[in-house]
């Protein structure tokens, strides 16, 4: 899905710009922005635009695809560590450009590209969650994305792709900050996902509004956890989404919930339901099941029923969804998803709940368990600010 990358941005684009010019910018808790004007087509004058299918490279095209206006690296996952310990995760880094075409000016100073990272860790047992934020100009090292020897970088957060002698490589996730270290190996179970249409992922009947689109719905993931003195070794399953655009939500649609399931039986499912201005689901809502041997079963809206289940409000405002029932009746599969704790939103420029959950259900007269990610945008309202 589009996920939040180009609205958190262009907010933060905005907050530099003015920092730059010496000027306070607007405090962001005035108004929530409007998705879909962060995220229209009359933003994407002079980039590439989806519009195609196109030929995918790997892994060339886990690098970055600078004529596009806007692209991001998301990966989240479960992971368990000692004594039954549990994790939810997210490391998210987005790639925006201010201009089409590379700057003019020749200094290492002078850059069109900004980057911007999210990193965030649920502490399931004690009911914590810790998120962090960061914003860099893609200049002088600082913040940055390469084709060869694919990496993308925001000071010491990185994800950088490995060319191991397995026929899909491997990643590794670096994020640290001071009361919080992620340091993981990523390696695929699975082939890559080309979510769509041959990877072409539409949004709206304007054929503008579209992006490029693939994951890696299952990566088996190892490695070292640490929230404040207490550090775990850790283990369990990844999602990773690329994604790159220069127009995604129409001026009609106000936010998204997407699902990313993974199901012990090696199913895996995700789904972006599309929520118009008027609260009614997007006929482009759209998806995937990936089962266990890899293959791909195409989704649409008509496939997928989601009903919800509970609410949560946030302290800072608006109410989000907490819990849901999905049904793919094609494939048998009745589910019931629950968040592993409320408390996972992320008060970051534009505010957005996304975290770990659990799921129960039945597959044909089997029952199914798993885990998941679920990210929800657009019900944030102005409210209570820290």
């Amino acid at each position: 899905m589009m996920r939040l990358a180009a609205t958190c941005i262009c907010l933060s684009i905005l907050v530099i710009l003015h920092a730059c010019r010496g000027e306070s910018p607007t405090p962001v808790a005035a108004a929530e922005p409007s998705l879909a004007a962060l995220l229209g087509a009359n933003a994407n004058d002079g980039f590439a635009t989806a519009t195609t299918p196109r030929d995918f490279e790997f892994p060339r095209d886990h690098g970055p695809h600078k004529a596009f206006r806007n692209e991001w690296w998301y990966v989240t996952g479960n992971l368990d560590g000692e004594n039954g310990r549990r994790f939810g995760y997210e490391l998210t880094l987005f790639r925006f450009a201010l201009a089409p075409g590379a700057p003019s000016a020749e200094s290492d100073w002078f850059t069109n590209q900004v980057y911007i990272g999210h990193f965030a860790i649920s502490n399931i047992e004690d009911d914590e969650f810790v998120f962090h934020e960061r914003v860099s100009r893609g200049a002088t090292g600082l913040a940055g994305s390469q084709s060869q020897a694919p990496r993308v970088w925001l000071y010491d957060w990185n994800l950088r792709y490995r060319p191991d002698t397995g026929r899909t490589g491997s990643w590794q996730l670096h994020a640290q900050t001071d009361d919080a270290l992620l340091d993981l190996s990523l390696d695929p179970t699975k082939p890559v996902v080309l979510q769509g249409v041959a990877g072409l992922s539409q949004k709206s009947a304007d054929a503008a509004n579209a992006s490029y689109y693939y994951s890696m719905p299952r990566l088996k993931t190892a490695g070292t956890l640490r929230l404040g003195d207490e550090e775990f070794s850790v283990q369990g399953l990844s999602w990773l989404d690329r994604e790159w655009s220069s127009s995604a939500l129409s001026a009609r649609q106000a936010g998204w919930d997407w699902f990313a399931v993974q199901l012990d039986d090696g199913t895996d499912l995700m789904f972006y339901q599309l929520r118009q201005t008027d609260g009614s689901i997007d006929e482009f809502s759209a998806g995937s099941l990936i089962k266990a041997d890899g293959s791909v079963v195409p989704l649409t809206t008509d496939d997928v029923e989601i009903d919800v289940l509970d609410y949560w409000d946030s302290p800072l405002g608006g109410t989000y969804p907490h819990g849901w029932h999905i049904r793919v009746a094609k494939e048998l599969l009745d589910l019931r998803v629950e968040p592993a704790m409320a408390a996972q939103e992320l008060a970051t420029f534009v505010r957005y709940w996304e975290g770990a959950v659990d799921v129960f259900g039945t597959r044909g007269a089997n029952r199914i368990t798993g885990r998941g990610y679920v990210e929800l945008t657009g019900y944030a309202t102005a409210g209570a600010v820290e």
